[in-house]
């Protein structure tokens, strides 16, 4: 059974709600002009009913955002479509940060069915975003080194094939990584995945692309790099490590790594086993050292 009001009982239900939330109530006309407005605006710079002119609708989003919403306020005037949501920036009168809201918008109509205007409920949103973005960056992090992940590897990896950016795929691999594990204990391995993916941070280009795509294998996705820079640049982190020495317990612990090689294709897949292949040989070869994918030159062999 439904609850019926009277239009005092209406007013005052409205008021009710109005004076004790933080969503925005908004009462608008035809052509998108404020004519009524709950409180809360205030926190959006508006001091209603004291402005000489009244704000448009249009005057609470961010500029990029303005023909979104217009277009949602025209289609309901229009008759449409009954109501609209739409979410959008606005900029905050207390910090002059931007936040986002959440907006319902419902047409007005009269005894003759006539639209005269808008009821629309602006909410913060702000909470659910960060809450979002966070859930979305752990989807794509790995926990222990905070790289991306084999699944947001594998989408940049697509991207940068589908435009045709090109570049060089690198796979390293730490050398006898489960011997560390059984001698040393897991925490010992971790520790080592760990000053691993620090030092490619600290030694790829900023444009570079580091991702945890194994349980011991790093990928690094080098956009626009010839085959040339991009093995000057991982040869050199191999030289490097292959120098340092960590203690554990009384022992002293030698890291080394291999790698792989191959330049970006028009296929995903055959990109990464290129790049895979490479690695298998810088393995069968003895570890400590890096293979360059030979099909690129034997492709130009070919072709002579």
């Amino acid at each position: 059974m439904g609850i019926e009001f009277t239009p005092q009982e209406s007013s005052a239900l409205y008021g009710l709600l109005a004076e004790n939330t933080n969503d925005i109530i908004l009462k608008t006309d035809r052509k998108g002009f404020i004519l009524h407005a709950s409180p809360a605006i205030r926190g959006l710079g508006f001091l209603l009913p004291n402005m000489l002119i009244g704000p448009h609708i249009l005057d609470l989003v961010h500029p990029s955002w303005a023909a979104a919403l217009r277009s949602a306020h025209d289609r309901i005037i229009g008759g449409r479509q009954d109501s609209a949501c739409l979410q959008f920036p606005a900029l905050t009168a207390a910090d002059d940060q931007e936040q986002w809201f959440e907006i319902q918008m419902r047409r007005l109509v009269d005894s003759h069915g006539q639209n005269y205007g808008t009821i629309s409920m602006m909410r913060s949103i702000e909470e659910r975003r960060t809450l979002e973005e966070q859930l979305f960056a752990a989807a794509m992090t790995d926990p222990l080194t905070r790289l991306t992940n084999r699944r947001a590897f594998i989408s940049m990896l697509q991207h940068l094939v589908d435009n045709r950016i090109g570049g060089c795929l690198a796979i390293f691999n730490i050398d006898h990584f489960r011997a560390i594990n059984m001698r040393y204990g897991q925490a010992v391995g971790d520790e080592v995945l760990v000053v691993f993916a620090d030092m490619l941070r600290a030694m790829m280009r900023s444009e570079d692309i580091i991702s945890r795509i194994g349980g011991e294998s790093l990928g690094v996705l080098l956009p626009r790099a010839a085959p040339h820079q991009a093995e000057t640049i991982c040869r050199r982190i191999i030289t490097s490590l292959s120098g340092m020495r960590r203690t554990a317990a009384r022992d002293r612990l030698s890291i080394t790594v291999s790698a792989g090689i191959a330049q970006i294709g028009d296929c995903l897949d055959n990109t990464i086993k290129r790049a895979e292949l490479a690695l298998f040989l810088a393995k069968t070869n003895g570890r400590n050292r890096l293979e360059m994918d030979k099909e690129p030159q034997l492709s130009r062999i070919r072709d002579r």
